[in-house]
């Protein structure tokens, strides 16, 4: 055998151990758009030139499966500006915990709605954007918790700027980690990622709207950030929405969530990175 047929057998034979491209068989378009506002109010036309998908029909359930889209279902839109990349959730929800309902506390963790690390960010009505902007991972790691991957938490009644009380952006995980607490928390004081979040004005349910900076949140490679360009780049994606209703509804589940639907991924493995969908970031001069 030659060297360079040994050399391809070999490449063959071997798995690549850096992978790329999120292997779960979902998807999202983004394209470049105008800028929108970020108040936690779904204007006419504002989103219009946004791409927009659906929720949580055909998710991956990791509490009771949602079977009627009153109890919960969403409509989304994602798109980009300059230098900004934007979604928007439009949430139907048949119980606001702490809004038509008390503010209960799970067995657990008494001290779910600390803002601290001990705290659960993710307890009460709420959406979890994570994203791969670097698209690789190694074996079945989570998100490191930097610009390269992130999962982070816009919760419908608390929020590091506004307290308990108040919707909005929380540090997500890993919580384990101080360096990626951190950097959570600048990225929220500073500006770096906003989001809003608000009752719906009619009818059950609650929006937000959420913006995040491409320096420093999307970091491509090691100091490297998306910038728009004639090419198109894909990240890895993943998107839950969560759904704390009455106690009794959870009996059975980790802290008695009813609900907790994702967009990409397998029970129990979905914030493994290797489980997430892709973001398409599509050339800046394509059109929708």
């Amino acid at each position: 055998m030659s060297l360079l047929r040994l050399i391809v057998s070999l490449l063959v034979a071997v798995p690549c151990v850096t992978c790329c491209a999120g292997e779960w068989p979902r998807e999202l378009k983004a394209y470049h758009g105008a800028t929108p506002k970020i108040d936690g109010v779904i204007e006419p036309d504002e989103w219009s030139d946004a791409m927009t998908f659906e929720g949580v029909h055909g998710w991956t359930p990791q509490f009771t499966p949602t079977k009627e889209a009153r109890d919960l279902s969403l409509k989304g839109w994602v798109k980009y500006d300059h230098e900004r990349l934007h979604f928007a959730f439009e949430v139907t929800d048949d119980v606001l915990y702490g809004i038509d309902i008390e503010r209960w506390l799970p067995e657990k963790n008494p001290k779910a709605h600390e803002l601290s690390r001990d705290g659960w960010p993710w307890f009460g009505d709420e959406m979890e954007v994570l994203i791969n902007a670097s698209n690789q991972w190694l074996g079945d790691d989570n998100a490191k918790g930097d610009g390269m991957s992130w999962q982070m938490v816009c919760n419908l009644t608390k929020s590091r700027l506004g307290g308990v009380g108040v919707g909005g952006l929380l540090e997500g995980e890993p919580r384990v980690s101080a360096q990626a607490w951190q950097t959570y928390q600048s990225w929220i004081t500073t500006g770096a990622m906003v989001a809003a979040a608000k009752p719906k004005a009619q009818g059950k349910g609650y929006v937000i709207e959420w913006s995040i900076a491409f320096r420093p949140c999307l970091e491509v490679a090691t100091g490297t950030f998306f910038a728009p360009s004639d090419k198109e780049v894909v990240m890895g994606l993943n998107i839950a929405v969560g759904d704390l209703d009455e106690k009794a509804k959870g009996e059975g589940n980790f802290g008695n969530f009813h609900h907790e639907d994702w967009f990409a991924g397998e029970k129990n493995k979905r914030t493994n990175v290797r489980q997430w969908g892709r973001l398409r970031m599509m050339a800046k001069s394509a059109k929708p």
